[in-house]
């Protein structure tokens, strides 16, 4: 998997999990957090799904989290019309 099919992935696994736990925030009345919707990528995440290397200051979870802020706030909308 190349970079970019690794990032639309992720993406796509953000959006699932942001649309899940928020389902279940509305359903519920409990509030989440980003980190309730990382954590929730971070386990569904296959053993073997690469994650960044060591020469880059950015770990997955800091690359999911900047997702699900952009998701939550429509940003990664924005240019899509």
């Amino acid at each position: 998997m190349d970079v970019q099919e690794l990032a639309l992935d992720l993406i796509t696994r953000t959006e699932k999990a942001v649309e899940q736990i928020a389902g279940l925030s509305a359903h519920t009345g409990i509030t989440f957090k980003t980190a309730d919707v990382v954590d929730a990528v971070e386990r569904d995440l296959p053993a073997d799904y690469p994650a960044p290397t060591t020469e880059g200051a950015l770990t997955r979870r800091d690359v999911i989290t900047s997702m699900a802020e952009d998701i939550l706030s429509g940003a990664i909308y924005e240019d899509q019309a």
